[in-house]
């Protein structure tokens, strides 16, 4: 669907993210930044989000200076407390039963490094309802060991979708990469074009 007018690097380990950039046949390389994650006090959650994906993709274009480099970052957010990725089964179930039955917001950041420069960085919210799920249908959802690897502990795209009732926003925004937003960007900068074929 497009091609590539540089060399792009993908700051991020996320499968998912590998495959949004793969399903829009771009021709990239998986370099996984390595930067402290952890929350400063009185961060907002558009800010974490956006100082994370900005940081992965500092970190990683230091050694690429001749790529343009994309880092992102997702979290889940209920009553204002940020959820990451759960630590552990427990952890994860926890999320989830604060979770089930209440809206959330899911925000990612995103950000583009080309050469020296931050060229972008945009954050995208999307909210998100879960049903009423009860504890056995969670326990076993957990016990499926999806949510482990998750922000907010599900996926949207697999099985966690099960406990979704709703979305207002960007689907893919809550896989992990809001791609409208991604794409409409790579453009404005002239590194990928459409193929017609």
């Amino acid at each position: 669907m497009f091609k590539n007018n540089e060399k792009i690097v993908l700051a991020s380990g996320s499968p998912r993210r590998r495959r949004f950039l793969e399903e829009l046949g771009l021709d990239f390389t998986v370099v996984v930044a390595d930067v402290d994650e952890s929350l400063r006090s009185g961060e907002l959650p558009s800010a974490f989000v956006s100082r994370l994906a900005r940081e992965k993709a500092v970190s990683v274009a230091v050694d690429h200076p001749g790529a343009l480099v994309i880092g992102a970052d997702t979290v889940v957010v209920v009553a204002d407390e940020i959820l990451g990725k759960p630590v552990d089964p427990e952890d994860a179930l926890a999320m989830l039963t604060r979770l089930a039955g209440q809206s959330h917001e899911v925000w990612t950041g995103f950000a583009i490094i080309r050469g020296t420069s931050v060229a972008v960085t945009r954050e995208v919210r999307t909210e998100v309802r879960f049903v009423s799920a009860v504890t056995d249908v969670l326990a076993a959802y957990v016990a499926s060991g999806e949510p482990l690897d998750k922000a907010g502990a599900y996926g949207i795209q697999g099985l966690g979708g099960l406990l979704v009732e709703r979305i207002d926003g960007s689907y893919s925004n809550v896989v992990g990469l809001p791609m409208a937003e991604l794409v409409e960007e790579l453009l404005r900068l002239d590194a990928i074009a459409p193929v017609n074929k």
